[in-house]
């Protein structure tokens, strides 16, 4: 995104030299094709630097990965422990709005672009279609389901972001020109946890439910995640984090736990229709708190584990095999000390470390056929980019 806001046909003085950032504000997103004073000419010593990513948001996608990795290796200890249940419920209730928070704030820039939109096939709905198949074989075999059905049009299990993802990206240009995107984003949220017949096709309900995150992250600036880094948040969020898990540890029992995956409605979960609107409504505000409690303790510096950022989602996507696999050969069954306090702690461990590996380098690197492939052969060249290409090759 540029900055530039330049009446036409007016002479403009010289603006000020930028101020750098203060300290713990994440830097704007640099733009994704830099520009250079002259195209085609080589980088000389005055040449802007090459984009860097902001440790902050590599940082906050790394751990939020981690708790997406020990929630669902604590999903199985729940029936069992009451302070399982209270974890994997506070865990829940901020660590995708968290992701897809980030999501919306590096969409920011998204238009219908030739090279975004391939982007957008390319990094999303390709790896939608090669995991969505690769898990339901995967299911065939280890649960010993062989009915199990191959459909694009009924995400199973992780693929569900991919194709949600999918959707708020191309409805971005419509939130840029409503008047009023975060509450219109909220009223399709409530009005889709009322509504039972949406069905099961592209997870619509997960795609509609957590839409308001989407809107709120793309709608968010710099100072806004300051704001959230304050010593007064800070310090705040220990009480406000302290109270939450005394108060899931007193709901766990009572509550189902299904109103944090945000893929049915209030009618398909046993509840009266307003149910859906009230805690809708409810987990959004309680979503925002605890996602902002999270935010004010990311490390702004660069950490060892910031690298791992950019791999958060070859994690998220590959670790399903084993939280799967786990279920399906009955581990939490057979081997009955995971279920006790030393086993929960190990079982937290294991996923940390499991998913850390996940997003390390090296694994990018092996599968980035399948996340990240060029495709040039499926797309047709646009004629801006092949003009420039020729304006490098006469230069």
């Amino acid at each position: 995104m540029t900055n530039s806001l330049r009446p036409h046909g007016q002479q403009s003085a010289p603006l000020p030299p930028a101020r750098p950032p203060a300290p713990g504000v994440p830097g704007p997103r640099p733009s994704e094709t830099p520009r250079t004073p002259q195209a085609g000419t080589a980088a000389g010593p005055d040449a802007r630097p090459a984009k860097q990513r902001d440790a902050f948001f590599d940082n906050a996608k790394y751990l939020a990965i981690v708790f997406v990795a020990m929630g669902h290796a604590w999903e199985p200890l729940t029936d069992h422990s009451r302070a399982a249940e209270a974890l994997y419920m506070v865990v829940y209730t901020f660590h995708m709005p968290a992701f897809i928070i980030i999501s919306g704030y590096f969409s920011r820039s998204f238009d219908m672009r030739p090279d975004r939109l391939r982007r957008l096939v390319t990094g999303i709905a390709v790896p939608y279609v090669l995991f969505e198949v690769a898990y339901s074989l995967f299911k065939k075999w280890a649960d010993d389901d062989p009915g199990h059905p191959i459909s694009l049009l009924d995400p199973w299990y992780l693929t569900w972001f991919l194709v949600a993802l999918f959707v708020w990206r191309l409805t971005v240009p419509l939130w840029k020109v409503v008047r009023w995107p975060v509450p219109l984003a909220l009223a399709v949220a409530v009005l889709a946890s009322v509504s039972p017949d949406i069905g099961d096709d592209l997870d619509l309900q997960r795609v509609l439910q957590f839409l308001p995150f989407f809107v709120v992250g793309l709608f968010m600036k710099p100072e806004h995640f300051q704001l959230m880094r304050r010593r007064e948040v800070r310090v705040l969020s220990v009480p406000v984090l302290a109270l939450t898990l005394a108060f899931a540890y007193w709901a766990g029992p009572r509550m189902n736990s299904a109103w944090f995956y945000h893929r049915d409605s209030a009618q398909e979960l046993g509840a009266p229709w307003w149910a859906g609107v009230v805690m809708t409504l409810a987990m959004f505000g309680c979503s925002m708190v605890l996602t902002s409690c999270f935010f004010a303790w990311v490390p702004r510096r660069k950490m060892w584990f910031t690298v791992l950022g950019a791999g958060t989602l070859y994690g998220y996507l590959l670790h399903g095999f084993l939280a799967k696999g786990s279920r399906f050969w009955g581990w939490y069954d057979d081997y009955a000390w995971l279920n006790h306090p030393v086993g929960e702690v190990l079982v937290s461990v294991f996923a940390a470390a499991f998913i850390t590996a996940l997003c390390t380098p090296f694994v990018q690197r092996v599968f980035r056929f399948a996340m990240e492939p060029k495709m040039e052969w499926a797309f047709r060249r646009d004629a801006t980019e092949v003009a420039r290409e020729r304006a490098k090759a006469r230069a």
